[in-house]
């Protein structure tokens, strides 16, 4: 920092480091403010499986595969039953492409197309990744991009607590000391409330009384500081639940199973829906269910088709997972009724072969499950919420009347999400698309030249 400040003040070293190194790109001094120093492993873009949906890439047309902007807002408006902000879905879907052309040449990331698998809701092949699938290792890598430049500052533990008109930022450090930064913009980029156990009462009660598996300092600050400066919020009741989460390890078991043919039941021993419709709006189905855990069958076919996923490869490591040669022993290890799990597995193995028509409308079914078979016991969680601040398609916090807030910007779980309402509109790539998408955009607006009278006065300290 300089006496005069700093150009951009990034406050969440999650997706907020991208706006940080965009904003360091483009020649600007950056300060971020992080509240966790162990943020690496404790925010959610760590927590992702670092898929960021990219619309017409070079990787995709490699392999052949046609898509465009209009062809993702389209399935973001399918999924969310016309509830999404397809404004903002327009501008995210517009910059994906490349978003994740910069993520691989500007930034280094070894980018790679995810083929394997089709996410729901998604019509084409367009989630990228990297190996591993890790946000850890996503995060990892942006957070060693910051240490190594210079124009960029990583303050923690420290916590943005307020902005002043002008604007200014108020941090607060743990030992009570507060301080007040000069700067030309601030980036709320602090996630959203899901560890706030008063708002998800408040804004989502349907999965108030499920795990919640994010980030410990995502408490709604966004929401506090925008509201006293008259922000205007949409969309808090959506959020991204997880109907694949292993207690008390608390590792990943991952949609991919799903997705590869395995199947879900619960305590009972029965399925109690099409598991393909989507891992989020799981959640809230598993939560209503006996006991509010269920089980995940699979197979060696699918184990081995997973195994590209981290968080799959911790589940498998930690022991969660428990085989058996037939149906009867998967019974004993999860102490379920045999016979009812018996006929439930005999069911959908008719569906998958086309000898029956499934219950539950499902049709994805990439092969029937074969012995041996491997069981784990699951828990419907909260991700993270996705509503939040209202913005532009430069990410600008706008008030009420439409009017931009100036010099605050928002991303991720601060902002609005292009998820709709609830937890059935969330695709795969709609937490990180936002927050690293937004974040993309920020800088680049704050890097724009500003009028020479507002420069000057930046500079002789008067805003």
């Amino acid at each position: 920092m300089t006496e005069e400040g700093v150009d951009l003040v990034v406050a969440g070293a999650g997706g907020g480091l991208v706006a940080a190194l965009r904003a360091a790109e483009r020649g600007l001094s950056v300060l971020v403010v992080e509240a966790d120093e162990h943020f690496r492993r404790g925010n959610n873009t760590a927590m992702s499986t670092a898929m960021v949906p990219g619309a017409g890439t070079r990787w995709q047309a490699a392999v052949g595969i046609g898509d465009s902007p209009g062809r993702l807002v389209a399935d973001i408006v399918a999924k969310t039953n016309g509830e999404a902000d397809e404004r903002l879905a327009r501008v995210l879907a517009g910059v994906s492409a490349e978003l994740v052309t910069w993520l691989a040449d500007g930034l280094g990331l070894p980018i790679e197309l995810v083929t394997d698998f089709p996410y729901p809701g998604h019509s084409a092949y367009r989630c990228h990744t990297i190996p591993g699938r890790s946000g850890r290792a996503l995060l990892d890598h942006l957070a060693r991009r910051v240490a190594g430049d210079d124009a960029i500052e990583l303050l923690t533990p420290a916590r943005l607590v307020e902005v002043l008109p002008g604007p200014a930022a108020v941090v607060a450090y743990p030992d009570g000391r507060r301080e007040e930064i000069g700067c030309r913009a601030v980036l709320l980029a602090t996630g959203g409330y899901g560890a706030d156990p008063e708002l998800v009462r408040r804004h989502i009660p349907e999965i108030a009384n499920a795990t919640y598996h994010g980030g410990e300092h995502a408490r709604g600050d966004a929401l506090r500081i925008g509201g006293s400066l008259g922000a205007a919020t949409a969309y808090l009741d959506a959020y991204q639940g997880h109907a694949a989460v292993t207690l008390p390890a608390g590792t990943l078991v991952g949609w991919a199973t799903i997705m590869h043919g395995a199947v879900m039941v619960n305590a009972r021993g029965e399925r109690f829906g099409d598991e393909t419709c989507g891992y989020s709006e799981y959640a809230a189905m598993l939560a209503a269910q006996p006991n509010s855990h269920g089980w995940i069958v699979l197979d060696r076919r699918i184990h081995d088709a997973c195994l590209p996923f981290q968080d799959f490869r911790d589940t498998v490591e930690s022991g969660a997972l428990s085989w058996a040669d037939d149906v009867a022993g998967l019974a004993s290890a999860a102490r379920l009724d045999a016979e009812r799990l018996a006929a439930t597995l005999a069911d959908a193995d008719a569906a998958a072969r086309g000898r029956r028509t499934d219950p539950f409308g499902r049709t994805g079914w990439e092969a029937p499950l074969a012995p041996p078979y491997a069981v784990v016991r699951v828990h419907p969680c909260l991700f993270h919420t996705q509503g939040g601040l209202v913005v532009d398609g430069n990410a600008r916090v706008l008030g009420p009347d439409g009017d931009p807030i100036p010099g605050l910007y928002a991303s991720g779980g601060a902002a609005m999400s292009i998820s709709g309402h609830g937890a059935a509109g969330y695709l795969a790539g709609n937490g990180l698309l936002p927050a690293l998408g937004l974040a993309f955009l920020a800088a680049d607006h704050v890097a724009r030249p500003l009028p020479a009278v507002i420069l000057q006065k930046f500079k002789s300290g008067r805003i």
